[in-house]
């Protein structure tokens, strides 16, 4: 295990967004045959826990075995965690600078709608709207079909984790500057989630700003999130994290991270069964999936692998949970395993280094134009009597 913060050091913005954006794509596909399962079950039916890259829950019967069906899940294919993240790259490709609700809704959703792409787990081409779920499929409802105002258009959906599952690229693009990644990402999250879902997508992309920054450590991010998080999603994050700084690693916080998270999750004991409070929206509580990603995140150290075994081990929605991890880990600088990188790159037939250095080229210009805008702001404050930046 790399000592806290000493690979951070050495690690240029182009390692950090290649580290997130390929590690959060590596820790989705390890997580994707075992979701929805909780550690008992991977325990028995893997006879241990995972370790790596493993084949889908029931083997060759995954096409028609439920609930799983038709997805090909396992065998390194990456889910719609990953087929997301790359969409937001690619409308941040086609903007060139900050994104708000409104690129979501002439960008993105058009591209859900009308664009064929690769999709892993069906093993064919496919529009991607075909492979998200429902709580992603209600962009197209409510922007394209409803006409809704893009900031709002999240009001309504199901709160859950999948707008913050694919807002690693804004923390990306805010490098080293969590709260404008945090304003960003609620901004743009308007138009998919309310309420601690959109709160979630706000703090995540802030934790991946946050760990960009120079000396960055899982102690460092963490205290950014608890800086920025409001209501049940900053209690659900200190309640997870003081937990996790007890143990020593991920096997025997399993269960005690689910138990500090249980009374901030609406889903309940049963994933597959939510609660008839599930996913509504409520100050007091939280999604899940982040909490648990920054706990395993601190317990290991910031260690790419323990962080994302951690994740995939502990269950439920796991793919989402180390998707989350990977992309913090890899920002703070951790190396995302050759052998993994590249079995999840040839099995899910994606580039997963081209949108990395797509996003890294598009920083370097949002940032150009955030410095000119800061200095024309700063000329026009002076002569209207404003303190310049030398006073």
């Amino acid at each position: 295990m790399t000592p806290k913060g000493e690979e951070n050091h050495a690690a240029s913005l182009d390692e950090r967004i290649t580290g997130a954006l390929v590690g959060a794509a590596v820790g989705d596909a390890l997580g994707g045959p075992v979701e929805g399962y909780s550690p008992d079950q991977i325990l028995e039916r893997h006879g241990g826990r995972v370790h790596g890259v493993v084949g889908p829950w029931n083997g060759d019967a995954w096409r028609t075995a439920r609930p799983i069906a038709p997805y090909h899940k396992g065998d390194g294919h990456v889910t719609d965690d990953t087929l997301l993240t790359h969409a937001l790259i690619r409308v941040y490709a086609t903007v060139r600078d900050h994104l708000d609700a409104y690129a979501i809704a002439e960008h993105l959703v058009p591209d859900l709608m009308t664009n064929p792409r690769w999709i892993p787990e069906l093993e064919a081409e496919a529009l991607p709207l075909h492979r998200v779920f429902l709580a992603e499929k209600w962009l197209v409802a409510r922007v394209h079909y409803g006409h809704v105002d893009p900031r709002e258009a999240g009001v309504g959906n199901i709160v859950n984790c999948g707008a913050a599952m694919y807002m690693a690229p804004v923390g990306l693009v805010n490098a080293a500057n969590p709260a404008a990644a945090y304003a960003e990402a609620l901004d743009i999250a308007g138009a998919h989630q309310s309420s601690y879902g959109r709160e979630a997508a706000g703090v995540f992309a802030a934790a991946v700003a946050a760990a960009c920054a120079p000396g960055a450590t899982p102690d460092s991010v963490v205290s950014t999130c608890l800086s920025l998080a409001k209501d049940g999603t900053r209690a659900a994050i200190e309640a997870v994290c003081e937990t996790a700084a007890r143990h020593p690693d991920f096997e025997s916080a399993l269960v005690p991270l689910r138990e500090a998270v249980a009374p901030f999750d609406t889903v309940g004991p049963d994933y597959r069964s939510p609660s008839l409070a599930a996913r509504r929206p409520s100050r007091l509580h939280a999604i899940e999936e982040l909490p648990v990603a920054l706990g395993m995140l601190l317990l290991s150290a910031g260690d790419y692998r323990g962080s994302v075994l951690g994740s995939v081990n502990y269950g439920r929605d796991c793919d989402s949970i180390a998707t989350m991890a990977g992309a913090l880990a890899g920002a703070l600088g951790a190396p995302v395993p050759e052998d993994w990188s590249k079995t999840v790159a040839e099995a899910s037939r994606l580039d997963l280094w081209e949108p990395a250095r797509t996003l890294t080229e598009v920083t370097r210009e949002i940032f150009r134009r955030d410095v000119h805008r800061r200095r024309a702001h700063e000329a026009a404050f002076t002569k209207i009597g404003g303190l310049s930046c030398s006073d």
